[in-house]
């Protein structure tokens, strides 16, 4: 098992089983708060006496956030028992990660205490009336003597209600602009209750038991020393900050999908029999089921791999994380809706069902362990992960704005070789994250993308060699020639200044997949060696050649995608992985079951 690993294993065994109804934090607990559309306060209050927040807290100001990809980990492990309880107790990270990056040394330090008491933090950015536009924000801090004066309302705020603190987003330039918006991280505790006061919660499709409401201030009063940083920086630190959290969204997708991939193998297999493995059982002679399973279970690895080098880029290639934040946080997400939504029919019409109290009842009457419509409860849940920290449309232009940097830098094939080692080795140890190098524009393009033409040469020597099958070799050829049709486009695409024309998304969206495709591909090639006997998926780049199949079918769309051999190659390893207890995964997770 890989060592980012080992943190959230640790959490897991002390959470208990999540199948055994009496545990706090179980399934069975979680559907049961969905039902009521209620908080999952206890279970927040259990993750807080297990040490969690201190795991939001960068070590150097006295956490215990030493790399970004145990972190990952761990919010994966929780987000496979319930998506609900990850964004309510992680929105910490979200609304304290601005002064990581942004503010002054004695802020970090006073907020980490805070924190690390269990004090929940809030991101307030966003409007009513202006949604992911920011620099439309109305919310103004008129400065008077001593600080300023915060009156406007955010919405649509996760835990506005319930948080402590607040990092708000405020105008305080009045004509508004880059320059024109400055953080200001509010105690509540601390104003007069007569100037602030909570909008009421929102009703959700999915997450219904997350506090996701609104404030309202009102000439609230608040000290000068409430500003991150410096006034004026507001945007650029939001903007840079944006780039951690949107890559940590991952670990919402990864944990989602771990969780309905799961739940459609106990379905279609039942328990395992200690004298029966998985591949015997009749369910997997319906030829469809058997394909449905194994395409999920690829692109649950395409999402891990994109993942695992996305978290440890954070470390190795920082100055190129706003285009690896906004690929991960636009495909990554999307990619797991459409997975979780495949599943469907492995489940038949256990997908169907709900879980209201009366359903509920009737399943624990029954013996069940909270499955009763937990498949439904995950595929709405997940649905907004998407929108979290800006949709599929900001991610897409975020990329779209640096067209000009990653069209001139894949013509120049231009590779941090130190970093994209760093970002794809998981045997190196990785430098501390440094803020500093944090930029707005990635001026290096993408070392993942840019690396790929020397990856599949590489490959094609281990397929001259007998290494590797010549159908990898193909598949990888066929990315790479994807890749240079996109170079291609890019180079004769020509910027707007106003309306982004529809092709151009289309264009960061076929980016987003070769940088997918490059990711597992580098991640493959540099440990392989490493994880050749685990349980067969590295061995002669099994799973490296199903997500290539599937990325290929996503790059060419209106060609017609047969069924293919590997996946039926790749099923006896999710089944292996399955009747072992273990975690479906690129690398191995034991999955925490209380004795019998």
């Amino acid at each position: 098992m890989h060592t980012a690993y080992d943190l959230a294993l640790r959490f897991d065994r002390r959470m208990g089983d999540p199948d055994d109804g009496g545990r706090l934090f179980s399934y069975a607990r979680c559907a049961e708060l969905d039902a009521r559309e209620e908080f999952p306060a206890e279970i927040c209050r259990e993750l807080d006496a297990l040490g969690l927040p201190r795991h939001y807290v960068p070590a150097a100001h006295g956490g215990d956030l030493h790399s970004f990809e145990p972190a990952l980990q761990l919010v994966r492990a929780i987000a496979r028992r319930d998506l609900t309880v990850a964004i309510a107790h992680g929105k910490t990270f979200l609304g304290a990660v601005s002064v990581w990056v942004g503010g002054t040394a004695d802020q970090a330090r006073a907020l980490a205490d805070r924190v690390i008491e269990g004090a929940p933090v809030s991101w307030g950015l966003t409007e009513r009336e202006h949604g992911s536009d920011l620099l439309a924000g109305e919310v103004t801090a008129r400065p008077v003597d001593g600080g300023y004066l915060v009156t406007g309302e955010k919405w649509l705020i996760n835990n506005a209600t319930r948080g402590r603190l607040v990092c708000l987003l405020t105008r305080t330039g009045g004509a508004g602009g880059p320059l024109g918006f400055s953080l200001l991280m509010i105690d509540k505790h601390s104003l007069d209750p007569t100037h602030y006061r909570p909008l009421p919660g929102v009703p959700l499709h999915g997450i219904r038991g997350a506090d996701i409401s609104g404030i309202a201030f009102t000439d609230a009063p608040v000290p000068a020393s409430a500003v991150v940083g410096s006034e004026g920086r507001g945007m650029e630190i939001v903007l840079k900050s944006l780039q951690l959290t949107r890559t940590l969204c991952a670990s919402l997708s990864l944990g989602a999908a771990d969780n309905a991939l799961a739940l459609s193998l106990r379905s279609a297999l039942g328990s395992p029999a200690p004298d029966r493995p998985a591949s015997d059982r009749p369910a997997l002679d319906r030829p469809r089921a058997r394909q449905l399973l194994a395409q999920s279970y690829a692109d649950l690895l395409l999402a891990e791999a994109t993942t695992l080098v996305a978290s440890r880029s954070i470390h190795g290639l920082t100055n190129e994380l706003s285009v690896t934040s906004a690929v991960t946080k636009y495909f990554v997400p999307t990619l797991v809706d459409g997975l979780i939504a495949g599943l469907g029919p492995v489940l038949g019409a256990q997908a169907q069902l709900t879980g209201g109290d009366a359903a509920i009842d009737r399943d624990r009457s029954a013996g069940g362990h909270g499955q009763h419509g937990r498949y439904q409860k995950v595929l709405r849940d997940h649905q907004i992960v998407g929108i979290f920290d800006g949709n599929t449309l900001v991610n897409l232009h975020s990329l779209i704005t640096q067209f000009p940097l990653l069209s001139r830098q894949l013509a120049a094939g231009t590779v941090d070789d130190g970093g994209l080692a760093d970002a794809t080795t998981l045997t190196r140890t990785l430098p501390g994250f440094d803020r500093t190098r944090l930029s707005l524009l990635s001026r290096g393009g993408s070392s993942v993308v840019q690396g790929l033409g020397a990856a599949v040469q590489e490959l094609s020597a281990l397929a001259a060699a007998g290494a590797v099958p010549a159908s990898l070799d193909r598949r990888a050829q066929e990315l790479r020639a994807e890749a240079e049709r996109l170079a291609a486009d890019l180079a004769a695409h020509r910027p707007t200044p106003v309306d982004v024309p529809a092709p151009a998304f289309g264009l960061a969206e076929r980016y987003a997949r070769c940088f997918a495709g490059s990711a597992a591909l580098h991640l493959w090639l540099r440990n392989r060696d490493r994880h050749a006997g685990h349980d067969g998926l590295w061995h002669r780049g099994l799973w490296l050649e199903a997500v290539l199949v599937r990325l290929l079918a996503q790059l060419r769309p209106g060609r017609p995608a047969p069924p293919d051999e590997v996946f039926e190659r790749l099923l006896p390893v999710l089944l292996d992985q399955y009747d072992s207890g273990d975690l479906p995964s690129l690398l191995s997770y034991p999955l925490v079951k209380d004795p019998a």
